[in-house]
């Protein structure tokens, strides 16, 4: 009984920003767990790469992808439809893991690039669960996952955050009011809250501060991981299980909720 909470077979699952970094590595894992995946970004050579790697990795030949522009609401209209046809008729989980972030000083923060943080991090996701919330209410079933992040809910001691945090705040309270709206038609939306995580695409911007501190990388990702209760940073697999659960049977009676596997950042924060 147990063991099927978590069982994802027969399920389908599209995953926006799938074509690397955290959105990849859930893309794995749901597919690791029975379901069909099709991942979604903008550029098809990385989706192409993306979509390999996840079979090899999760042992699924069911991986399927579509290129299509979050934040255009005809790219994700087309996605759907073309969703429904590559994974048999019927969505049953949306995440959304796109979006980006850009450090700049509140006090210099170029507008331009706020208002493209917003589109990206916020406005996408708008339209993603607008059209798939309509196919869930069809089917009278749907999870929604967002992607978000402990900085929607506690500041950084430090600059350059404004536009990542107020981005991600939004995405909880879209969260929120979208559970309210859906829940009567038997769809769950919930979010994940990571802290800063080691995924690949991450791994330059380590580099870069590591020798700006006068360290190597695996001394900078322990000083950056140790103000944490499990004293280390995160990795895309401890991001996995989280999703799986919001994605599975286990979290039906679970919705507008923002769940942090942070080290305990939020613990202590």
């Amino acid at each position: 009984m147990a063991c099927k909470l978590f069982d994802l077979t027969g399920r389908t699952a599209v995953v926006v920003g799938g074509a690397g970094g955290l959105g990849q590595a859930i893309a794995e894992g749901l597919a690791a767990a029975g379901a069909k995946v099709l991942i979604s970004s903008r550029k098809e050579d990385a989706l192409k790469r993306a979509q390999e790697e996840i079979k090899k990795a999760s042992g699924s030949d069911e991986v399927y992808y579509f290129a299509a522009d979050a934040t255009n609401e005809e790219q994700v209209i087309a996605l759907l439809e073309n969703a429904k046809q590559q994974l048999g008729g019927k969505i049953d989980i949306l995440v959304n893991a796109q979006g980006f972030n850009k450090k700049i000083d509140a006090l210099d923060f170029d507008i331009d690039v706020f208002r493209q943080m917003l589109d990206a991090n916020v406005t996408s996701f708008m339209i993603t669960c607008k059209h798939f919330g309509r196919h869930f209410k069809e089917n009278g079933y749907g999870k929604i996952i967002n992607l978000s992040s402990v900085r929607g809910k506690i500041a950084t001691k430090g600059p350059g955050n404004a536009g990542y945090c107020a981005t991600k705040g939004a995405v909880d309270m879209l969260t929120k009011q979208l559970a309210s709206e859906y829940g009567p038609f038997g769809v769950t939306v919930n979010a994940i809250g990571p802290n800063i995580t080691a995924t690949p695409m991450m791994v330059p911007v380590f580099e870069k501060r590591a020798a700006e501190a006068g360290v190597d990388v695996e001394t900078y990702l322990k000083q950056q991981g140790a103000g944490n209760p499990l004293r280390r940073m995160g990795k895309p697999e401890d991001i996995v299980g989280t999703a799986i659960f919001l994605a599975s049977a286990a979290s039906d009676f679970m919705t507008g909720n923002i769940l942090y596997p942070d080290g305990g950042l939020t613990a202590i924060g």
